[in-house]
C-alpha cells in the first residue's frame, strides 16, 4: 500500500552547502526523514562529506 500524503513523517534530501562552492565534481547528499509537525522549518545537519573528507553543513533541499 502507498503511504498517506498527510503522514507526519516525510522523506527529505540533505545536500552539502560547501561542495557546490568547492568546484569538485559530484554531490554529497543524504536521504532522511523528519516529522513535519515538530520541525516546520528546513533542516540543517552536520554530516560527513566523503569527497571533501570532512564534516560539513548539509541543508534540506526541495
Amino acid at each position: 500500500m502507498a503511504k498517506k500524503s498527510k503522514d507526519a513523517r516525510i522523506q527529505i534530501i540533505l545536500e552539502c552547502t560547501e561542495h557546490k562552492t568547492s568546484g569538485m565534481p559530484g554531490t554529497s547528499r543524504y536521504v532522511t526523514y523528519k516529522n513535519r509537525k515538530n520541525t516546520t522549518e528546513r533542516l540543517e545537519l552536520r554530516k560527513f562529506n566523503a569527497i571533501l573528507k570532512r564534516h560539513t553543513i548539509h541543508k534540506e533541499i526541495k
